[in-house]
């Protein structure tokens, strides 16, 4: 059996293939669906992870995969909520720009210096807990009626938007240290 073959990464697998499925289910206005898969989606990245660390499965595909899944389920809920006209295509827009920056960003890094390594930073995650947070409140907001629902919905754009741009910025001086790392070196030869 592959060495990349475990229990947490056949948990990020399944998360990746519920995507096109989250999608559809928003886009044919089947919204119950829709939240529930997602929140199952996001309850296989929490236990891939846990499963991970517990067992020591922990796996280089795995990490590799589960960035991957992440960012393909949050780009793809965004976008079919905005599609749907559910989610404001300037906070959609936000977001979506800030991971092609970011892997923009990556890119130049890989190929001008020799830094192979990008972990989350701390506003990364922030910023992916928010979004995840602000889709669950744009989900709920058409299957809930509650007027709090739907203020929480409207609210949530907001931190959103604030933390999304926050966690680019903080990107970008990475991206200026890596570079910053490298005129030391070729200064110093």
């Amino acid at each position: 059996m592959a060495s990349w073959v475990n229990l947490p990464n056949l948990l990020t697998l399944i998360r990746l293939l519920m995507v096109p499925f989250i999608v559809e289910a928003i886009l044919g206005g089947r919204h119950w669906l829709a939240l529930a898969l997602f929140l199952t989606a996001g309850f296989t990245d929490f236990l891939d992870g846990a499963v991970a660390r517990r067992l020591g499965r922990v796996t280089r595909a795995g990490a590799y995969l589960d960035p991957i899944a992440d960012k393909c389920l949050l780009s793809g809920v965004f976008l079919a909520l905005a599609w749907a006209g559910l989610a404001p295509l300037w906070v959609v827009g936000l977001v979506i720009g800030r991971d092609i920056f970011i892997l923009l960003g990556v890119l130049a890094v890989m190929w001008m210096t020799p830094q192979r390594k990008f972990p989350p930073s701390r506003w990364g995650k922030l910023s992916t807990l928010i979004q995840i947070a602000t889709v669950i409140c744009w989900m709920a907001s058409n299957v809930l009626e509650p007027a709090w629902v739907q203020w929480l919905a409207s609210a949530a754009a907001w931190p959103c938007a604030l933390i999304t741009v926050i966690s680019g910025a903080h990107y970008l001086w990475r991206a200026r240290q890596a570079f910053g790392r490298i005129d030391a070196v070729s200064a110093g030869e």
